[in-house]
C-alpha cells in the first residue's frame, strides 16, 4: 500500500483551510485517512500551520511520500531538517543530544523570522491606516476651504460696493451718459425749427416783385383783361 502525506480540504468557498493527513494514495482527497498530522490555513498572513513534527518524521522514515504542498509545509516546520539530523545520528556523525540542540537552534531562528514578519506586517498595516486617515483629513480640509471661498459674506459684499473705486466708476459712467445725451440733443433739430425752415424756403422761392406788387395794380390788370360786353357787340357788327 502506498501512503501519502497530503492536504484534505475543509472550509467554505473562498475561505479554505486544510488538514494535513496521512492517507492511502488510492483514497479520495477528502475521504478516509490514516492519521491527522496538523492543520494549514493559507488565509491568514503569515499562514497558520500546526504540525506534529515527530509524527511527520516517523511517517517519512516509514516511506510516506508527501505531495508538493505538503513537502513545502514539512520543510517550513522543520520536519525534513529533523529527518536529516536523525540520518546523521544513524550514521554516527553526531549524537542525539547534538541533533536536538541543532534542531532547537533552527527553530529559534525560524520563530524569530516569523515574529519579525508578523511585526513588520502589523507596522505596515498601522502606517497604511495612518496615511489613509491623513489623506482623508486633507481632503476634508480642502473641501472646507473651497466651500469657504465660494460663500462670500454679506458684509464683505457691502464693503466691496462702498469702496471708492466703485464710486468713481459710477461717476464716470454718469458723466459719459450725460455727454451722450447732450450730443444727441444737439444733433436733433426741433420740430418748430423744421417748420419755420420750410416756410422760409417757400418764401424764398416766390419772386420779390410778386410779393411787393400792390393790390391796386392787381385790380387794374384784372380790369384790363376783362372785355366789356358792348365792345364785343361792336366787333361782331
Amino acid at each position: 500500500m502506498s501512503v501519502k502525506i497530503r492536504l484534505q480540504r475543509h472550509g467554505k468557498k473562498g475561505k479554505p483551510f486544510f488538514h494535513i493527513v496521512v492517507a492511502d494514495s488510492r483514497a479520495k482527497r477528502d475521504g478516509k485517512f490514516i492519521e491527522k498530522l496538523g492543520i494549514y490555513n493559507p488565509v491568514t498572513n503569515p499562514a497558520t500551520i500546526e504540525l506534529n513534527v515527530d509524527s511527520a518524521v516517523k511517517w517519512l522514515n516509514n516511506g510516506a511520500q508527501p505531495s508538493d504542498t505538503a513537502r513545502a509545509i514539512l520543510s517550513y516546520k522543520g520536519a525534513l531538517y529533523k529527518k536529516h539530523l536523525q540520518g546523521g545520528v544513524a550514521k554516527g556523525a553526531f549524537d542525539e543530544a547534538e541533533a536536538e540542540k541543532r534542531f532547537n537552534e533552527w527553530l529559534e531562528t525560524k520563530e524569530s523570522k516569523i515574529q519579525g514578519k508578523t511585526e513588520g506586517l502589523a507596522q505596515s498595516k498601522a502606517k497604511a491606516k495612518k496615511a489613509a486617515l491623513e489623506a482623508e483629513s486633507k481632503v476634508k480640509e480642502a473641501r472646507i476651504a473651497a466651500a469657504a471661498q465660494t460663500e462670500t459674506p454679506v458684509e464683505t459684499v457691502a464693503e466691496t460696493v462702498e469702496t471708492p473705486e466703485v464710486e468713481n466708476a459710477v461717476e464716470e459712467v454718469a458723466e459719459v451718459v450725460e455727454e451722450t445725451v447732450a450730443e444727441i440733443a444737439e444733433t436733433e433739430t426741433p420740430v418748430a425749427e423744421v417748420v419755420e425752415g420750410s416756410a422760409a424756403e417757400e418764401t424764398a422761392e416766390t419772386p420779390v416783385e410778386t410779393v411787393a406788387k400792390p393790390a391796386e395794380e392787381t385790380v387794374a390788370e384784372n380790369a384790363e383783361t376783362e372785355t366789356p360786353a358792348a365792345d364785343e357787340e361792336n366787333t361782331e357788327a
